[in-house]
C-alpha cells in the first residue's frame, strides 16, 4: 500500500486578526488525514494573541521570527516544515473539510503536474458570498499566463518543484504568488480540482486596496517572465503575457475609476481628480470603457490574481 503523501500547510501573519481561529480550524479539519500545519508569526506587535490562539490548538505549531516580509516568512516556513505538497493558508480565509484530500486525490493520478487549484470564492467578513468561484482548466503555460484563477490561496505545489524555483521573491512586494504561479508553469501542468473548496475573505485590511501599488507589481511580475518566454522563443507565451499586460491596464484603470467615484461621493474632488491622473500616467494607451464589478469585492476586477492579503 502507497503511503500517504504528508502535505504541510503553511500559514504565514503578523497579527492576530479575528478569523485566526476559524482559518486554522479549517485545516485542523480536514479529511485528509496527513497533514502538518505550521504558523509563522513575522514579527506581529502581539506575539502573545498570537500564541493564544495557536496554543489552543495541539496540531498547530508555531515559529517567530523577526518581521521579514511574507515572503520571507512563507519560505521560512517552507523550510521548517517536511512535506511532499505544500499549501498556503492565509490568516482570514478558510477551506472546505475535502480540500486537500482531493488535491492529493488529483495530483496522484497526475503525477507530471508541479502544482494544482481548484475552485475558491469571495467571502465577506461575515462569510456571506460575494462572487462565486471562476477558475478553469489552463492545459498550456500560455493558458496558465492567461490568467485560469491561479493564486496562493487555492494552489497546492510540490516541495520539489517550490524548491526548483526558488519559492517566493522577497524583493516582490505584491504579486509574489503570482511569479511563483508563472515560474511553475515553466516547469509543468498546473491540474485544476474541479470544485469550489476554498473561501477568499474580502474585507478593509486586503492589501489588494492598494491598486496602484498592485498594479505595478502585476506589471514587474509579468513583464520579467515575458522576457523569459522571449529568450526561449515561446511566440505563443509571449502573446499570452501582451494580452495579460493590457488586462492588467484596464484593471488600473478600473481600480482607479472605482476609487475616483468614491473620493467624488466622498467630496474629494481633487483625491478622485489624482486617481483619472495616475492611472492616465500608468497605461496611457489603455482602452478607456466601463469595467463592469459582479459586486463590491475588488477580486471581481480583471486581471487581479494576487488576492490574498499580504500576511
Amino acid at each position: 500500500m502507497t503511503e500517504e503523501p504528508l502535505v504541510s500547510v503553511v500559514v504565514a501573519t503578523n497579527r492576530g486578526g479575528p478569523f485566526l481561529a476559524e482559518a486554522l480550524d479549517s485545516a485542523v479539519a480536514q479529511s485528509y488525514p496527513s497533514v502538518e500545519v505550521l504558523v509563522v508569526d513575522d514579527g506581529s506587535p502581539e506575539p502573545d494573541v498570537v500564541a493564544g490562539i495557536v496554543g489552543t490548538r495541539p496540531a498547530v505549531r508555531l515559529v517567530r521570527i523577526e518581521p521579514s516580509g511574507v515572503s520571507a516568512a512563507r519560505n521560512h516556513a517552507v523550510r521548517s516544515t517536511g512535506g511532499d505538497l505544500v499549501a498556503f493558508l492565509d490568516d482570514d480565509d478558510r477551506w472546505h473539510p475535502d480540500r486537500l484530500r482531493r488535491h492529493v486525490d488529483v495530483m496522484t493520478r497526475r503525477p507530471d503536474a508541479v502544482a494544482s487549484y481548484c475552485g475558491m470564492r469571495t467571502i465577506d467578513a461575515a462569510g456571506e458570498v460575494l462572487v462565486g468561484s471562476d477558475q478553469r482548466p489552463a492545459p498550456t503555460r500560455a493558458d496558465v499566463v492567461r490568467g485560469p484563477g491561479v493564486m496562493l490561496p487555492n494552489l497546492v505545489v510540490r516541495r520539489d518543484a517550490f524548491d526548483a524555483v526558488g519559492g517566493f521573491d522577497p524583493g516582490i512586494r505584491q504579486g509574489e504568488d503570482l511569479d511563483l504561479v508563472l515560474g511553475l508553469a515553466a516547469l509543468g501542468p498546473l491540474v485544476l480540482v474541479e470544485d469550489t473548496l476554498v473561501d477568499y475573505r474580502f474585507h478593509g485590511a486586503n492589501t489588494t486596496a492598494r491598486h496602484r501599488e498592485l498594479a505595478a507589481s502585476l506589471r514587474e511580475v509579468l513583464r520579467r517572465h515575458r522576457t523569459l518566454a522571449v529568450a526561449d522563443g515561446l511566440d505563443d507565451v509571449v502573446a499570452a503575457f501582451d494580452e495579460r499586460l493590457a488586462a492588467n491596464d484596464r484593471f488600473a484603470w478600473w481600480s482607479a475609476l472605482r476609487a475616483a467615484r468614491a473620493g467624488w461621493a466622498a467630496r474629494r474632488p481633487g483625491a478622485a481628480a489624482a486617481e483619472v491622473a495616475w492611472a492616465a500616467w500608468f497605461a496611457p494607451s489603455a482602452p478607456v470603457r466601463r469595467l463592469r464589478s459582479r459586486g463590491s469585492a475588488g477580486p471581481s476586477a480583471p486581471a487581479v490574481e494576487d488576492r490574498r492579503p499580504a500576511g
